[in-house]
């Protein structure tokens, strides 16, 4: 029986009864003051924690950008191939990494040792004969020596990119391999040492360098003055040729790189990061110059590359990057 019945007829609500206009869940309402005082300190509390938080919110938007980009990297890096993924667990890339011998580090060692000592007798008998009159002269040279690099690295890096084999007697383990490597497990770079990464391209500055070396105690000092220049030119262009694959992999080092480092990638001194991403998305066969990548753009706006890859095929009948393809392909 209704509430409101029961009174009217006599009865007495029970100690569990609600009065009509009550319902079961309901709670007092605070006065208006109240709340507005419990809104006022809400927003005080959410005020201190924003400004409190502040600095760790940046830094973790900042690490959290960094992974974004690291993994928007690897995801460029990546080959068309399905479900496999190119990394150090790439069945091609374990198979390549243990073909790096002990002689293949013994030759990187005294490579490495030559050249820095030639380096640094060329650069001190360079300064001795060094004068103003050859400011203009030394500095167009040394501007054409790096562009000469740059070129020599694209060069170089298409030729073992696009054509040969790891079998290849001598040079294929040694020297292909490495390219090979790279297209499959692109970070492999940033776990080689300083003599690993620089081995092979001071083995390639040998000879100039110790050509260098022979003038200056061979040619008297007023031939030497005169051709200062050239010398300026050879040893920018041996510098940077020894540089060249450091410098890669300061492309593909995105964490703990020395701010001077960042300061040349970011004006586009050095190879940056991002530019050198262009490579990396398969087939991997545009911007193979990676001292400067000055010679990029201007090399793929000529299709200076691609006219030469249908020179060759067209004369032997080899197919552009087929080995390459062939060991990204790899599954056992």
């Amino acid at each position: 029986m209704p509430v409101a019945r029961a009174l009217s007829l006599g009865g007495s609500p029970g100690p569990g009864a609600l009065l009509p206009g009550l319902q079961p869940d309901a709670e007092p309402l605070p006065p208006a003051g109240a709340r507005e005082q419990e809104q006022q300190a809400a927003e005080r509390r959410g005020r201190a924690m924003t400004s409190g938080g502040a600095e760790c919110a940046r830094l973790r938007a900042e690490g959290a950008g960094q992974e974004l980009e690291a993994e928007a990297v690897s995801a460029q890096e990546e080959p068309e191939c399905g479900s496999r993924r190119w990394g150090a667990q790439h069945v091609g890339a374990r198979e390549l990494a243990e073909l790096y011998s002990p002689g293949k580090r013994l030759q990187e060692w005294i490579c490495v040792i030559l050249c820095f000592c030639l380096i640094s007798f060329n650069f001190y008998n360079l300064l001795s004969y060094l004068s103003l009159d050859h400011t203009f002269s030394v500095i167009v040279g040394i501007f054409a020596g790096i562009i000469t690099a740059d070129f020599l690295s694209g060069l170089v890096h298409w030729g073992a990119d696009t054509w040969g084999s790891v079998e290849l007697p001598i040079v294929g383990k040694a020297f292909i391999r490495p390219f090979r490597e790279h297209h499959i497990d692109p970070t492999a770079i940033t776990r080689h040492d300083f003599i690993e990464t620089n081995g092979d391209n001071c083995m390639m500055t040998l000879v100039p360098l110790a050509n260098m070396a022979y003038k200056f105690v061979s040619l008297s000092p007023e031939v030497l003055y005169q051709t200062c220049p050239w010398e300026c030119y050879v040893f920018a262009l041996a510098i940077f040729v020894t540089l060249t694959n450091q410098i890669h992999k300061w492309s593909h080092t995105y964490f703990g790189l020395p701010c001077w480092v960042v300061f040349l990638q970011d004006w586009h001194i050095i190879l940056p990061r991002k530019h050198h991403r262009i490579h990396h998305v398969s087939p991997h066969e545009t911007y193979f110059c990676i001292t400067t990548g000055w010679l990029n753009y201007p090399l793929e706006k000529i299709g200076f590359w691609r006219c030469l890859e249908n020179i060759i095929q067209g004369v032997t009948g080899e197919k552009p990057r087929a080995d390459d393809m062939k060991w990204a392909q790899k599954i056992k």
